[in-house]
């Protein structure tokens, strides 16, 4: 393939609903994308293709359709597509005039971030009218000590950042495998939290799925919720599920899994079958690990990654990007697998498999996932270690451009170092003085090693700080924390409500409302496979 095949809106239109294989990237940075795109694009920023594609697009004939705002934007798709060519992808396409096209096509453009996920929250409670809980409600019941207990259904990294008062961290995909040992009173009601509505709405229907005697709630609005009622979060907190499961809790697993895979028609693989899959020309096969984050560093099965189930479940398109592709779910003993599997099936993922005695037997390969990165080896740079760049900066020889996103980059950066985004240096090298020498440093110095000789085009003498800021922290060198020295805007990330410095409670509203509301957008749009089925 020399060139990328130009595809009309009513032709990419076309693709998504045939149920074939299909990615859809999005690739303007992952801020612009949550101002607008299509309900099932991928944010895939040019910034980082070289280290997300693989992860997305693992299979090098699978369709590739990629996409920006329009003319304004088009180099993105013309880079990208070129990028991808290069490095064997032999079905790019370019959707024509990209998501302007799109719009006056008279297709949904929808806001926002992982927003299939989210819709399909909200489907889940119109579907199932999950119970849910006012906080006023939850906090009269602490008030009068009441038997309850408070499962906060996000990852640690956010349920350290807020909580609620008696909140214990219990991710997703851990509910249904834990609460036998956290609520073993039949007697005491669960309440299942989360930042705003996805998954408490989820956690919650999991537990009821999961046939447990107990009443369970989710709270209204979660965290967002809780600090709108004018009542105080905790901060700082580390509680989370006990490590070990008791004897009891793993019988009672078992049987949820059994309960949960019989009604929404969860299938198993082996080993054998998975190897023929992964083998096959034409199709996709993902493997995911949906244990926690600890569980996965010790030790999984070589060629899986890392999705924990909440979090799969909650933002499918951080792990995936093909469309139609078959996903293989691996865990210890299938129960979390199982679960998860549960909900990407009422989704409406063609083909979701658990795999049977994923890690019994197998050669397991310890540590975190490690992407394939294209074009690093190719990226030579001169490079200067922690000690050197302390001597540039002593000498005043130095400038230096950190490619960290603006939230890493406002929470910590070497002094004096600007913000710039990669995919943007062009127009904002501009903004930033000369020096002898130019170092380029990101969070482990992968990006800048990617970027070193796009710089050198422009004409800066690149020297590259070898594992980037993390080395300079583990120094315990000094950080600058804010927004101090901006060649480029922040819209690089999507901010959450709690991530922005002000005007949060506003933002926390508009965020609800807009959550509330998907259902209405995607009646609309028509592209969903959301599957009911009969209450149990």
């Amino acid at each position: 393939m020399t060139e990328a095949t130009p595809l009309e809106a009513e032709d990419v239109r076309d693709r998504i609903l045939s149920g074939e294989e299909v990615a859809i990237l999005d690739l303007r940075e992952w801020g612009v994308f949550g101002d607008g795109h299509l309900l099932f694009a991928v944010s895939c920023p040019l910034s980082h293709l070289e280290t997300r594609i693989d992860d997305f697009v693992p299979r090098k004939d699978t369709p590739v359709v990629l996409c920006s705002e329009g003319k304004a934007d088009a180099h993105l798709v013309k880079l990208g597509a070129e990028r991808l060519i290069a490095w064997g992808y032999t079905d790019v396409n370019i959707l024509t005039g990209g998501l302007d096209a799109w719009d006056q096509a008279g297709f949904e453009v929808f806001s926002g971030v992982n927003v299939p996920s989210k819709a399909f929250g909200e489907f889940v409670e119109h579907t199932y009218d999950t119970p849910r809980i006012p906080p006023e409600e939850v906090k009269a019941m602490m008030d009068r000590g009441e038997n309850m207990v408070v499962l906060d259904s996000r990852p640690m990294s956010e349920y350290h950042k807020m909580n609620i008062p008696m909140g214990i961290d219990c991710p997703g995909a851990e509910l249904a495998y834990r609460v036998h040992d956290l609520a073993p009173d039949p007697n005491t009601t669960v309440v299942v939290n989360c930042a705003g509505r996805t998954r408490s709405i989820i956690g919650a229907q999991s537990l009821i799925n999961a046939g447990i005697p107990n009443k369970v709630v989710a709270l209204e609005n979660g965290t967002m919720g809780w600090h709108l009622a004018g009542f105080q979060l905790e901060y700082g907190n580390d509680r989370r599920f006990p490590d070990q499961l008791s004897e009891d809790a793993k019988a009672k697993a078992k049987a949820v899994r059994e309960r949960v895979a019989k009604r929404f028609g969860v299938p198993t693989c082996d080993h054998d079958q998975l190897a023929a899959w992964r083998a096959e020309a034409g199709r996709t096969t993902y493997v995911l690990d949906v244990r926690n984050p600890e569980e996965f560093i010790g030790g999984h099965l070589e060629g899986s990654r890392h999705a924990p189930g909440g979090q799969l479940v909650q933002a499918w398109d951080r792990y995936v990007a093909v469309l139609g592709a078959r996903i293989v779910l691996a865990c210890d003993d299938g129960v979390r697998a199982t679960m998860t599997a549960s909900w990407l099936v009422q989704m409406g993922w063609p083909e979701v498999y658990v795999l049977e005695n994923a890690l019994d037997g197998q050669p397991l390969v310890r540590g975190a996932h490690k992407p394939k990165i294209y074009g690093l080896d190719a990226a030579a740079a001169e490079t200067v270690t922690v000690e050197g760049l302390e001597r540039m900066i002593a000498d005043k020889v130095c400038v230096i451009i950190d490619l960290a996103d603006s939230l890493t980059y406002r929470d910590g950066h070497i002094p004096d170092a600007w913000f710039a985004v990669r995919a943007r240096l062009k127009d904002s090298i501009k903004k930033i003085p000369d020096a002898r020498y130019t170092v380029l440093t990101s969070p482990d110095g992968v990006l800048a090693q990617l970027a070193a000789p796009e710089l050198r085009a422009m004409g800066r003498h690149v020297a590259v700080l070898v594992d980037g800021t993390e080395a300079w922290k583990a120094a315990r060198k000094e950080m600058q924390t804010g927004f101090t020295h901006m060649a480029d805007e922040t819209n690089d990330v999507w901010y959450r409500p709690y991530d922005m410095d002000d005007a949060q409670e506003g933002a926390m509203k508009q965020y609800l409302s807009w959550e509330i509301n998907l259902v209405n957008q995607l009646e609309r749009d028509g592209t969903t496979r959301f599957k009911k089925f009969p209450q149990a």
